[in-house]
């Protein structure tokens, strides 16, 4: 799984979301986790450094001349200490110094200094967010292997909603535990298919499935830690997309299957996570349907069988991941799926387990090749979602 993050430097920026780095801190060393601070000037408007220092129980570094850091150099002292540098907040203003490379305190000098792992958990306004000079920036530092985490989409403090906001402790706590040194899918391009689908029955009603969309967003975001190209296939989910990954949105199967035939000849893996519907209306209402008793009976037909159709690709085929969600026997259902669909590898899940599967941020998985099987316990997504793509670059050596 990698060299585990142990010393992490938190760069805190300004931003009314620096009062989230307390019990970031807090979290982080529950885990084991050594936490220094460095905090630019502006972020001491937000939270004091005695808040963080007694959280942390380290020295906060707040200047790049201190006379008191050893030899005077203590920029570089800590450069070498990380194992991690993560900025949380991440605002605007440090993200485009970031990305031209000015260094004008203790923070942007650091960042420069490193060859640690750094990752940036950017804060600011929904329209500052959506900018073209931040987003350019963000492409940048993307470019040079910096890692992105959200932002998250909601109400923020000065009252517009839309994506901006810093994700929340423990999401950041899960990304800095999972992070990796071993970029084991450089130069490749995954594709993944997430959330649920919705098959249309009028202009008002349609049949869904309780999928989030948290499992392949999951590996979506740990497959750009490793260093892939990723694509997502995504039906309608609430929850954001990881920075840098290229979505496309799609509402029904049939819509997944156009996209997925698409993306998988230019993919070299393709992991189908979403849950697709099985079956659709034979004839979708152009009006909404009335009221005509008390019972309707709808005809429904079969959906195209969206992973059955990638595995059965005989030109440019990807590395075709199946999931397998079952109530019931699950080891048999999956491992038939793996062979009927032709599929390399399946990952099964049994979601009537109280606190798994869908909608919720555990899950556990079993892992099946022809040859093969793995059992990967209970855990958050985002950690499962790494072990999923360490075991799968295992097989792929």
């Amino acid at each position: 799984m990698g060299q585990p993050i142990k010393n992490i430097v938190l760069g805190i920026s300004g931003g009314i979301a620096a009062y989230k780095c307390a019990e970031l801190v807090r979290r982080l060393s529950e885990r084991g986790c050594r936490v220094k601070v460095v905090m630019t000037e502006s972020a001491k408007h937000f939270i004091t450094p005695l808040t963080m220092q007694a959280v942390s129980a380290e020295p906060v570094a707040d200047s790049l001349l201190d006379p008191s850091a050893e030899a005077a150099m203590g920029h570089i002292e800590l450069a070498k200490w990380a194992d991690l540098i993560l900025v949380a907040p991440a605002s605007c203003n440090i993200l485009a110094k970031m990305a031209q490379g000015i260094a004008d305190d203790l923070l942007t000098t650091l960042l420069l200094a490193t060859p640690a792992k750094v990752a940036v958990a950017p804060a600011m306004n929904q329209q500052m967010y959506a900018h073209a000079a931040t987003q350019a920036n963000l492409d940048t530092l993307q470019a040079r292997g910096v890692e992105i985490w959200g932002p998250g989409k909601g109400e923020q403090a000065c009252g517009d909603i839309g994506a901006g906001r810093m994700l929340e402790p423990l999401e950041l706590v899960e990304h800095c535990l999972t992070v990796s040194h071993e970029p084991l899918f450089a130069g490749k391009t995954i594709t993944i298919t997430a959330g649920p689908t919705r098959e249309a029955l009028d202009p008002v009603r349609f049949i869904s499935n309780h999928s989030s969309g948290k499992m392949g967003y999951a590996i979506a975001q740990a497959a750009l830690s490793l260093g892939a190209k990723v694509n997502i296939i995504s039906g309608p989910v609430a929850i954001a997309p990881p920075s840098h990954a290229k979505v496309f949105p799609i509402e029904s199967a049939e819509d997944m299957l156009k996209s997925a035939m698409h993306l998988a000849p230019q993919s070299d893996i393709f992991i189908g996570c979403a849950a697709v519907a099985d079956y659709r209306a034979a004839t979708v209402s152009h009006q909404k349907i009335k009221k005509q008793g008390d019972e309707i009976t709808l005809t429904m037909i079969k959906n195209p069988d969206v992973i059955a159709h990638v595995a059965a690709l005989k030109a440019q085929r990807p590395y075709t991941v199946g999931f397998a969600a079952e109530t019931q026997n699950t080891s048999v259902y999956a491992q038939d799926k793996l062979k009927n669909k032709n599929l390399d590898m399946i990952c099964a899940n049994d979601v009537s387990v109280q606190g798994l599967g869908f909608n919720a941020n555990n899950n556990a998985l079993n892992l099946y090749w022809p040859d093969d099987n793995l059992n990967l316990p209970a855990t958050s997504k985002q950690q499962l979602a790494m072990q999923l793509l360490h075991a799968l670059a295992k097989r792929l050596k």
